[in-house]
C-alpha cells in the first residue's frame, strides 16, 4: 500500500475523527516548528489522527497589500522539515496547476481552496499527483455540488479524495454554517471535513483606519460550530490555531488560541463518542400500535 493509500485508510478510520490543524499562513521555520510540535503532543494525548496545516501563499488575501506568506519555494522547505522532524504528515493549498507537482512531493494532502473548488484543471492536476485531495465547498456552492468536483478526482485516477464543509454565503459579510450540509455532502462518498474556523470568517467585514477592508470573524462562536459538526458525525476537522491570535497576521479573527486547544479537543472527543451521527438512523414509518 503506497503512503497516500494508507493515510486515507488511516483517516477514513479515526475514531471519533482526524484533525488538520495549524496556523494559517507559515510566518517563519521557527514559527511553524514550535507550533506543529505543540500541536502534535496535544493530539498525541487523545490518540487523534493529526495532519499538521500552513499556507505557503495566500494568494486570495482581500488586499493586495496584506501579508501573503513566503511562497512556495521557501514554504515547502518548511513543511518538509516539519515532516522530517515530527514525522507528520502535512496539508498545504495550491491556488495554480502548475504548483500541483511540486507540493505533492511535498504535501501527503492537497487542499483546493473553496474558491476554486470547480476548477477542473486544478483538481485534476491535483489529482494526479496521487496525494489526497481535500477540496473545500465553495461558500457559493450547494453541497451537491461537491458530488461532481469528487468526481472530478476520481476520474483523473486518484481514488484519494475528501470534501470540507467551509459555511456558505449569507449575505455580503458573513457566513452561515448549515448542518444539513454536513449530511449531504456524504453523497460525495467520502469523508467529510467540517473547516470550523474559516466557517466564521466575515468576509471583507472589516473596515480598516484610513480606507480597506479586511475579513474578520467570529472566534466566540468556534465551539458552538466544532460541537455541532462532532454531534453531526464528521470523519475529520480542520481548525486553524496560533499561539498569539491577535498578532496573527491572516486571518487572527478566526484562529483558535493554542492554550485552549486541549480544552476544546477533549470536549469535542466527549461529544462524539456518545453522539450517534456516523450512523444512519432507520425512521421506521409504519403506524404505530396505539
Amino acid at each position: 500500500m503506497d503512503s497516500s493509500a494508507a493515510l486515507y485508510s488511516q483517516l477514513k478510520a479515526a475514531d471519533p475523527f482526524f484533525l488538520l490543524a495549524g496556523p494559517n499562513v507559515i510566518e517563519s521555520e521557527e514559527h511553524i516548528l514550535q507550533m506543529a510540535k505543540h500541536i502534535k503532543d496535544i493530539t498525541s494525548k487523545f490518540g487523534i489522527p493529526l495532519v499538521f496545516k500552513s499556507s505557503f501563499d495566500k494568494a486570495n488575501r482581500t488586499s493586495s497589500k496584506s501579508f501573503r506568506g513566503p511562497g512556495m519555494t521557501e514554504g515547502l522547505k518548511i513543511l518538509e522539515k516539519v515532516k522530517i522532524t515530527y514525522d507528520l504528515p502535512v496539508v498545504t493549498d495550491v491556488h495554480e496547476s502548475f504548483q500541483c507537482e511540486a507540493v505533492g512531493r511535498v504535501a501527503d494532502i492537497i487542499q483546493i481552496p473553496a474558491f476554486l473548488c470547480r476548477q477542473t484543471d486544478l483538481l485534476v492536476a491535483a489529482a494526479k499527483t496521487g496525494r489526497i485531495i481535500n477540496i473545500k465547498k465553495g461558500q457559493f456552492c450547494a453541497p451537491s455540488v461537491m458530488v461532481n468536483s469528487a468526481e472530478k478526482v476520481r476520474l483523473a485516477g486518484n481514488p484519494h479524495v475528501m470534501v470540507c464543509e467551509r459555511g456558505t454565503m449569507f449575505g455580503y459579510n458573513d457566513l452561515i454554517v448549515d448542518p444539513r450540509n454536513l449530511e449531504w455532502l456524504r453523497e460525495s462518498n467520502c469523508p467529510v471535513v467540517a473547516d470550523i474556523t474559516h466557517s466564521l470568517q466575515q468576509p471583507a467585514g472589516k473596515k480598516l483606519e484610513g480606507g480597506g477592508v479586511a475579513s474578520g470573524g467570529l472566534r466566540e462562536l468556534i465551539p458552538c460550530i466544532s460541537r455541532t459538526a462532532v454531534a453531526v458525525g464528521v470523519d475529520g476537522l480542520f481548525m486553524e490555531v496560533h499561539n498569539d491570535p491577535l498578532k496573527a497576521p491572516v486571518d487572527g479573527p478566526t484562529q483558535w488560541p493554542l492554550r485552549h486547544l486541549e480544552e476544546i479537543l477533549d470536549e469535542l472527543i466527549a461529544i462524539a463518542r456518545v453522539s450517534k451521527g456516523k450512523k444512519q438512523l432507520d425512521i421506521d414509518l409504519t403506524p404505530y400500535p396505539l
